[in-house]
């Protein structure tokens, strides 16, 4: 009988396209990796696998074992998943990616709070604003903001917000304040942006759209830093109300130019339509879904 450990392996190997991430996914060395992929095809009498240096390409036969193996080991995970939900506590690891201005005021305190009802969940969780790579890095939920390009990808809508126009009223006490985009130009600017040497604002009020191009007097790729610098008088600058809110509600910040408003952006917890969705990862996402709601008052739209 086929060793399922090796089969996974083997698809392990085959989805990461790469022995040194496979072993890295499944913590174990790369030579136990290598010796399960070689074991399985001594047992099959059959190479599955081209090897080079740079790259590995499955073999005719290695296409045709693959399906098979994905198609065992879905059966032996839904075996799995059946014993598992007869037992009431739910355990096991869930890899979670979301971008910086979430993390503190959003992932932080889902997380938390999932714990204390599931606490033999461990959580890894990847704070990156790029996009994570699920099958290579082993992602089984990401948090998105904005649209989503991926097709292959099942999207849950879990919030809709438009940034606002903040400064501190300190800042706003020594300039004359702006009634219209291009005012904002003779006003120091600070913006999120990963090294661009300027950016674009476009503000929208009723039918009417203005944009504004500037070089920032600070930039920074991380909101809750930007956030920390409008409250201390730095200047004007964008802010996702979820971000930092508190700033808001104590009269640290105050919304510049209400009547200009910036387009309205969804926010997505996102996972592979092809895959099993483990018990951990189905419930993080319930209750995500019931529960990010709570975290704010009404958010600008």
């Amino acid at each position: 009988m086929l060793d399922l450990n090796s089969l996974a392996t083997f698809v392990k190997v085959v989805d990461t396209a790469s022995f040194s991430a496979a072993a890295r996914q499944l913590g174990m060395p790369i030579s136990t990796v290598s010796r399960k992929v070689a074991e399985l095809e001594k047992q099959l009498g059959a190479r599955l696998l081209e090897r080079s240096t740079r790259r590995l390409r499955l073999t005719h036969t290695g296409t045709e074992i693959l399906e098979e193996a994905r198609k065992s080991l879905e059966i032996s995970e839904n075996v799995e998943s059946i014993i598992a939900r007869q037992n009431t506590e739910t355990r096991g690891m869930l890899r979670l990616s979301a971008p910086p201005s979430i993390a503190e005021s959003v992932l932080t305190p889902l997380v938390t709070e999932f714990q204390k009802s599931c606490p033999q969940v461990r959580v890894h969780i990847l704070v990156t604003e790029r996009f994570v790579d699920h099958i290579a890095e082993g992602i089984d939920l990401a948090f998105r903001v904005g649209v989503l390009k991926d097709s292959s990808l099942v999207a849950i809508k879990l919030l809709r917000y438009r940034h606002q126009l903040v400064a501190s009223p300190a800042y706003m006490d020594t300039i004359k304040a702006p009634k219209k985009p291009p005012d904002l130009l003779r006003c120091r600017l600070l913006a999120f942006s990963q090294w661009a040497p300027q950016t674009d604002w476009v503000f929208s009020k009723g039918a009417r759209n203005e944009r504004i191009t500037f070089k920032p007097h600070l930039a920074m790729n991380d909101f809750s830093g930007l956030a920390s610098s409008l409250a201390s008088a730095a200047g004007i600058g964008d802010l996702p109300p979820i971000v930092s809110p508190h700033l808001l509600r104590q009269n640290k910040l105050v919304e510049v130019m209400p009547s200009w408003r910036f387009q309205a952006v969804d926010l997505s917890v996102v996972h592979l339509s092809n895959r099993y969705i483990s018990r951990p990862v189905s419930q993080f996402k319930e209750f995500v879904t019931d529960m990010v709601s709570t975290l704010f008052d009404q958010l600008p739209a």
